[in-house]
């Protein structure tokens, strides 16, 4: 499988907000995720950065 989990980053801590992560979609006023489950979560921020050997997005509000 090739999903992520994705991460807020909070003061250099990571804050786990959804896992199986298989879409990413930046909107004009933040980033929609979307899970192998077909559920969505719409975060305010951007996506900072990409760690695809861990299979983690982290964004940044």
């Amino acid at each position: 499988m090739c999903e992520a989990n994705a991460y807020i980053m909070e003061q250099d801590k990571e804050k786990l907000v959804m896992e199986a992560v298989d879409k990413v979609e930046p909107v004009e006023d933040g980033v929609i995720l979307v899970s192998i489950f077909g559920e969505q979560k719409f975060i305010k921020g951007y996506v900072h950065s990409l760690s695809l050997v861990d299979h983690k997005v982290y964004i940044k509000t």
